[in-house]
Parts: C-alpha cells; sequence; structure tokens
C-alpha cells in the first residue's frame, strides 16, 4: 500500500513485505503475513457491461443501485472473508455463500449509503484491482489501498479514511520511557519487522543501537516483553490493543516524527467522475476520528485468529 506521491513505499507494498494479517500470540492477536486471495476467487468477477461511467445525474456508478467493492477479502484488519452475515458484512458477488468483513467494508458501506447503493464485495488479486475498475467489473476499490503518482495515472482517488503511522513503544520505568526526542533515545536498543518501514524509519533515530529486524510482529513484541530490546516501532492504530494485552508497556510520546511513515487509506473509482468523488470524499468526511479508531478496534477484536 503506498503512502501518498511524496513517499516512496506504497503501504499496500509495505505491508506485503511485512506481511500483515491477523496472529494471535500469548491471547494477543498482531498484524502479520496476509495471505493470497481464497482459491474460488480468481481475478474480479465478469459482470455486466456496466462500466462505472458517471450517469447523467452526474453521481451515479455503475447501475447506480448495486455498488460493487473490488477488494481481496483476504487482508485482515482491512478485509476479510467470513462465511456468516453480520450486521458487518456485505455479500461477495463472486464467491457463493460468502461474506466479506473488515476496515474497508465499514467504509465501503459508509460510501454507498451516500451514493444510494447497495454494497457488495467482489473478490480479486490485489494487483488486478485497478484494472478491473478500468474494465466495469467493479465500480470502486476498498482494499487497503494508496494513493500513489503511477495509481494515479490511471484511476481517481478518494480522500484518506483513515491513516496508519509509526509509533514507539517501551516499557514502564524503562529509562527511555519517557523520551519525546530521538536525541533522549541515545543509546537505547531499537528493533522493528524484518523487511519494512517499521525496521526501515529506525535509521532516522541517531546513536541507537539499530537492532537485526525480528521476522514478525510477534518477535518484535516478544523481544521488548523480555528485554531483549527496549523500544520498539509498532503500528500506531494497534497499539492501544497492544497496551491492553501488555499493560506493562508504554507508548513514546514523542515530538520528533519518523518521515515518509504516514500510511493512508483512499478509495479508488475510475477516472473522470468528478461529482462522485466529491459525493465519496463528503461521505468519508461524516467519518469522525473517534469512530475511525472505534471502527478499527472492532475489526481488530473480529478478525480472524
Amino acid at each position: 500500500m503506498t503512502t501518498p506521491q511524496h513517499h516512496g513505499v506504497s503501504r499496500r507494498s509495505f505491508l506485503k513485505l511485512s506481511g500483515l494479517t491477523a496472529l494471535s500470540v500469548g491471547g494477543m492477536t498482531f498484524l502479520t503475513a496476509c495471505g493470497p486471495a481464497a482459491q474460488d476467487s480468481g481475478s474480479a468477477a465478469t459482470t455486466s457491461a456496466a462500466t462505472g461511467t458517471a450517469s447523467a445525474a452526474g453521481a451515479t456508478l455503475g447501475d447506480g443501485k448495486t455498488l460493487r467493492v473490488g477488494m481481496e477479502a483476504a487482508y485482515a484488519p482491512y478485509n476479510w472473508q467470513v462465511s456468516e452475515e453480520s450486521e458487518y458484512t456485505i455479500p461477495i458477488e463472486n464467491v457463493s455463500g460468502a461474506y466479506a468483513d473488515g476496515y474497508d467494508v465499514q467504509a465501503a458501506k459508509v460510501i454507498a449509503k451516500a451514493l444510494g447503493m447497495e454494497p457488495v464485495a467482489v473478490k480479486s488479486d490485489f494487483g488486478a484491482l485497478i484494472d478491473a475498475l478500468n474494465n466495469g467489473q467493479i465500480d470502486i476499490v476498498c482494499a487497503g489501498m494508496s494513493v500513489t503518482d503511477e495509481r494515479k495515472q490511471s484511476a481517481d482517488f478518494s480522500d484518506s479514511y483513515i491513516d496508519d503511522d509509526i509509533v514507539m513503544v517501551t516499557k514502564k520505568g524503562s529509562k527511555f520511557a519517557s523520551a519525546t526526542t530521538f536525541a533522549d533515545l541515545k543509546g537505547a536498543s531499537v528493533m522493528g519487522q524484518a523487511d519494512t518501514m517499521y525496521d526501515d524509519v529506525i535509521a532516522q533515530i541517531p546513536d541507537v543501537n539499530h537492532m537485526t529486524p525480528g521476522k514478525t510482529v510477534p518477535t518484535v513484541v516478544e523481544s521488548l516483553s523480555s528485554g531483549t530490546s527496549d523500544v520498539i516501532t509498532y503500528s500506531m492504530l494497534s497499539v492501544p490493543k497492544l497496551l491492553e494485552s501488555y499493560p506493562d508497556f508504554v507508548e513514546l510520546q514523542m515530538t520528533d516524527k519518523f518521515e515518509g511513515s504516514v500510511m493512508p487509506d483512499n478509495a479508488a473509482i475510475a477516472k473522470g467522475q468528478d461529482e462522485v468523488l466529491k459525493k465519496i470524499n463528503e461521505a468519508i468526511a461524516t467519518i469522525s476520528d473517534d469512530e475511525r479508531q472505534q471502527m478499527w478496534n472492532e475489526c481488530m477484536d473480529r478478525q480472524p485468529a
């Protein structure tokens, strides 16, 4: 997933490298490797000839009734597949008897309501979503996707409906617990996750012991719990759940911030539909920061282990 155009690594790519999906360790649900789409999903489903072009009214997608939402449905907590319907789910159009849940699904439901449409998920490989959008197989992408310069050439992107970032965590009572600047961390042993921005950003902190990264998020967390590391880098959105499970951990209240670490989640539609995009952005703006965090926490609780 890519950060905005001024950031080089996409959030999607970043999470695929670190591979974030759900993994339970010691009662704590972690983000870890994103699995492939289910075998019966294939690429995006072939649908009617509706192309997603705006109607004469200027603010309608597809047939104006059913909002076909492209996603992997295999990328918790952003989106995943379940076999039972609930208040949180939408049907997966191209997988019989299946439903989609996750943060992207909740955002898609808000957008669909604003457009006066009923949302259904269309399960697809992540790399095929923009093509599916432009081929008229789906009407919108809500899939943990971030806007990039390259993607902007092929689709129009909404405002972000959630933004993750990288924060740091230590133990209560640690000599680094009161750190507010990078300089305050001098001499600390800092660990992040291998092959991700969580490890890369540590290079921005001078005079620390940049430890060999952990292969998984649970490995990184265990290093702090056991005292192997003094400080770890972690997902800002996931910190509240981490602190619930590890009450001896504390988030550092830093005034120094990492550069290039913000990871937005944007919806995408076919280009040239300005009135639709305006409506989508108006819908996204109705979701307050507190509601976004609550939605995220609830998805973290529901996501598959």
